[in-house]
């Protein structure tokens, strides 16, 4: 998959991507620009927060490449970067794939092990 290793002082682009993630003002986000663009004020709107605060969340998003803005005037509009979400959706795949084989040899085993006590 191309990730570059921690242990060479880089953190791999997909860390920021789920510690963004990991945030629940995070998430609803991004689900709400799964729908469409939005100015900072659409997106703001829903929370009970100062808008500074908000503004850190954006900046959080757009720092791990989730997100990207616009500004036009005084409006800066945020929009989704979908790359980074296939990113995270591959290494979910890849750790999915990855424990399916595990239990399925485990499976295998422990049915090998019925048929011999037989």
């Amino acid at each position: 998959m191309g990730l570059q290793s921690a242990t060479h002082g880089v953190t791999p682009p997909i860390d920021g991507i789920f510690r963004a993630l990991a945030d629940p003002t995070r998430r609803r986000v991004v689900e709400r620009l799964n729908r469409s663009p939005a100015s900072v004020s659409e997106l703001a709107e829903p929370f009970e927060m100062a808008l500074p605060s908000f503004i850190e969340h954006l900046k959080v998003l757009e720092g791990c490449g989730l997100v990207q803005s616009q500004k036009a005037g005084r409006v800066r509009t945020y929009s989704l970067s979908p790359e980074p979400l296939k990113l995270a959706e591959n290494w979910l795949a890849e750790q999915r794939a990855l424990w399916e084989r595990r239990l399925d040899q485990f499976d295998a085993y422990v049915m090998s092990l019925k048929e011999s006590e037989k």
